[in-house]
């Protein structure tokens, strides 16, 4: 009967190799920069790697901007010190540029919602104690107009992925977007701050979501801050004990432009 069993399992074994063999002849696993074809899903090939760039420590302990040496536990940046920020921590995996920028914009503008785990994946490790400490996390939503043109919240969709590897409730409906905004492309800084000042408010009936727990606040983009400042506000206006914020990418101090695309 063992033997039997065995056998069976080892028909099994084969079956669903050679039906993950026809899937990936069908459907190859593409690189997630350049969509070359490349070994295993949501890797980069040999072209792109070198060309993406993961924001290590030593960093600001309150802005994750990375530093180029250590200047010991608790540093803070010069725009943590000047202007401190209404969330308690911002982390990010990656420098916003070249492979980044791509994957970013693919997700975002190509419906590349297969990026968005492996893309997670990456803010898991830069955000790890972020995510150890969060007690929800909540995606930047878009406008209803926004989303039905759209049909889909790409922070949203990072959110969903961190929440489940994390195994912490996730709220896609914690936060809304009250206010129609402009794009914020082509927006100076204090622009983009005037732009999303009062868009987001904590619902009523989400308010039991947040009220005195520590939240995770997601987006794809880090830009000014102008976005995320607005969000974690409305965040522990409505209750929130403290706000945390993860993105998968970050323009660094020093290289924003005004055309960059933005968080929207």
């Amino acid at each position: 009967m063992n033997a039997l069993t065995d056998r069976i399992t080892d028909i099994k074994g084969v079956a669903t190799k050679a039906s993950g063999f026809g899937v990936r002849m069908l459907f190859p696993p593409l690189c997630a920069g350049c969509r070359r074809i490349v070994a295993e899903p949501g890797t980069l090939c040999g072209e792109c790697w070198p060309n993406i760039r993961f924001l290590e420590r030593p960093w600001c302990e309150v802005m994750g901007t990375p530093f180029s040496h250590d200047m010991g536990e608790g540093f803070l940046s010069a725009e943590a010190i000047a202007n401190p920020p209404p969330f308690a921590r911002a982390r990010a995996a990656v420098s916003y540029d070249g492979v980044a920028r791509r994957m970013v914009q693919g997700l975002k503008y190509s419906d590349r919602t297969d990026l968005a785990p492996w893309m997670a994946g990456w803010m898991a490790r830069a955000g790890a104690e972020l995510l150890a400490d969060a007690e929800v996390i909540v995606p930047v939503p878009l406008h209803r107009r926004r989303f039905l043109w759209r049909r889909f919240n790409q922070s949203a969709e990072l959110a969903r992925s961190l929440a489940r590897r994390a195994g912490k409730p996730f709220e896609p409906t914690a936060l809304a977007r009250v206010k129609v905004t402009r794009q914020q492309v082509g927006l100076g800084v204090s622009e983009r701050h005037d732009n999303v000042s009062g868009a987001f408010r904590v619902p009523p009936e989400a308010d039991i979501k947040v009220r005195g727990r520590r939240v995770l606040l997601v987006d794809d983009v880090y830009t000014t801050g102008a976005t995320v400042s607005a969000a974690a506000r409305a965040l522990k206006h409505g209750g929130a004990a403290a706000v945390d914020v993860l993105t998968f990418a970050r323009i660094l101090p020093g290289d924003f432009r005004r055309d960059e695309p933005a968080t929207i």
